[in-house]
């Protein structure tokens, strides 16, 4: 019997358990861990079946592997029993040390549960200790943070006993082995799954980085790479071939600039809101012979999920010939279509954009409107607001008169800077036509005279050709800055700033002789004249009322003069 061999029996056991335990180590796979650690079982612990039920992730537990009998190996492999039967069943019979045993008085009422089994019908035990086929032995597998790794069931000792104490350890120690070998090979699958992931993962990323570059390389239109944040904000770390193409340089030399570099001075702030925000501009870069080029910019910030954003993808679209086109229609819409002088709308626009609304009845001097725009200068001794005993003011300018009652002077509800319409500096009309010393704008309205019996008698032709050549003669007459336009049929308007009276006229006078001389269209000579009348923009106007007034001024000029002087021949 087992007591009196006992010595042997532990050398017999501790040699086929050190043996079980050493192919336990041998094993690849999980799947041949699991059944390793039943073939030990049968093996090596004298028991003639054994199966190893497995905790799956949603905390049932399967049965992996079976070893001894393969009618009860197909019977109930991969079949699964919940949790709650498995604890329950941890939970009953006789607590033998780490196992549990379940014995057959006990189990019947186990016949209805969920878990997995294959048992015998057997007589009751001849001898105290027989085994019973419907006995249960259970040995659990825990992981090193005490986690159920799964259960190790054993039937049929092959000495048909239950297991002495001796038995039961190496059973205990069996168990305890199998858990360190099943979970050292759930690590090395768990490991070969993430490095098949990772490989795959950098082979999608190889791959999406090569179709990137070819995107990127071969787009049609310009691309290019920008560091974002830091002292290189904006230099461009890569650029492709488009872009070299487009710029008139080639990538090496790209990399030394930023975009900041590169832009046209007035677009400056456009490309800085862009690339502070992401998203499109419309600006002009500059080419390696000195022009600029329209592009489109699209901007796409590359975050780094680590360190936040890290770069801007641009994409850089050739837009000059859309923009060439958007300027001719613009120029079309503002400009006449004859003569290419800005018309009717565009003349109001330029002279409606030199006028505010301020009240006729508030009126200031050259200085004051100056004043007005700029605020009062501080004093430059003392506080500001300082005033001597004499009435001046420590940075030796006169104080200001005040009116009783808090009532303004002449300048009160526009020219006192903080004013509501000191957001430029006023347009001033001349109170005279005595030159004073006071400068304007000027408003000379022009008419030709003469030019309907042209048109009559010689044909539209003729007439086109007198009013190209009126334009420029007026267009070659005036400064650069003045304003030409073209009012409709034979008016023209001049809008000339800064100048008084006496210059006004003379500039009239100047128009009119470089009308006069003949004009020469298909060998014939014809000769024109025109009438000048001057009016003064003022703020509080409208750019009607303005032209209204020259127009006045126009016909009372020609009605001055008589027919024949009127007419140059």
């Amino acid at each position: 019997m087992e007591t009196e061999s006992e010595p042997y029996v532990r050398l017999a056991t501790l040699r086929q358990l050190h043996q079980v335990v050493a192919e336990l180590n041998t094993a690849r796979s999980l799947a041949d861990t699991l059944q390793t650690v039943v073939d030990g079982i049968v093996v090596g612990l004298g028991y003639e079946l054994a199966c190893v039920n497995l905790v799956r992730p949603d905390g049932d537990l399967v049965v992996a592997a079976f070893a001894g009998d393969p009618a009860a190996e197909a019977l109930i492999t991969g079949r699964v029993g919940s949790r709650a039967s498995w604890e329950r069943r941890l939970t009953m019979g006789e607590s033998w040390d780490g196992l549990r045993f379940i014995p057959h008085t006990e189990g019947w009422v186990l016949v209805e549960d969920d878990v997995p089994q294959w048992h015998t019908e057997g007589p009751d035990p001849r001898f105290e200790g027989e085994w019973h086929p419907e006995d249960r032995l259970y040995a659990p597998m825990y992981a090193s943070g005490g986690e159920l790794l799964g259960v190790v069931s054993v039937d049929r000792p092959r000495n048909g006993r239950r297991p002495g104490a001796w038995g039961r350890e190496a059973l205990q120690m069996y168990a305890f082995q199998a858990a360190i070998a099943i979970s050292n090979a759930r690590l090395r699958a768990n490991m070969q799954r993430a490095l098949v992931r990772l490989e795959r993962e950098q082979q999608a990323l190889r791959a999406s980085e090569e179709s990137f570059r070819q995107a990127f390389e071969y787009a049609p239109s310009g691309m290019a790479i920008a560091e974002m944040g830091g002292d290189q904000h904006g230099r461009l770390l890569r650029t492709n071939d488009a872009l070299c193409r487009l710029l008139g340089r080639p990538a090496s030399v790209l990399r030394r600039y930023s975009f900041s570099d590169l832009v046209h001075p007035e677009d400056i702030g456009t490309l800085l809101r862009t690339s502070a925000e992401g998203g499109r501009a419309e600006l002009r870069l500059g080419r390696r012979d000195g022009t600029y080029v329209w592009v489109s910019l699209r901007n796409s910030v590359v975050a780094d999920a680590a360190d936040g954003p890290r770069f801007l993808l641009t994409h850089v679209e050739d837009i000059e010939e859309r923009k060439r086109h958007e300027l001719q229609l613009a120029h079309r819409a503002s400009h006449d279509a004859l003569t290419g002088l800005p018309n009717s709308s565009e003349l109001r626009s330029r002279l409606g954009a030199r006028l505010c609304r301020r009240p006729q009845s508030v009126r200031a001097t050259a200085i004051e409107a100056l004043d007005a725009a700029f605020e009062t200068r501080p004093s430059v001794e003392g506080a500001p607001g300082e005033h001597s005993e004499h009435g001046f003011r420590p940075d030796g300018f006169p104080e200001p008169f005040e009116f009783p009652g808090g009532m303004g002077g002449p300048g009160a509800g526009g020219s006192a800077a903080g004013g509501p319409y000191d957001h430029h500096v006023h347009t001033v009309a001349p109170a005279t036509d005595i030159d004073d010393g006071t400068k304007g704008l000027a408003v000379l309205f022009c008419d030709l005279d003469g030019f309907k019996s042209i048109n009559d008698r010689f044909g539209h032709h003729t007439g086109d050709a007198v009013l190209i050549e009126v334009a420029r003669r007026l267009t070659t007459g005036v400064r650069d800055g003045d304003t030409v336009a073209r009012l409709g049929g034979d008016e023209f308007v001049v809008l000339a700033d800064g100048l008084g009276a006496a210059d006004a006229a003379d500039l009239a006078v100047r128009l009119r002789n470089a009308i006069i001389p003949p004009i020469r269209v298909d060998g014939r000579a014809v000769r024109v004249g025109a009438s000048f009348g001057i009016g003064w923009a003022g703020c509080g106007m409208s750019a009607d009322e303005v032209l209204r007034s020259a127009d006045q001024r126009m016909y009372i000029e020609k009605r001055s003069r008589s027919k024949a002087h009127r007419r140059a021949g």
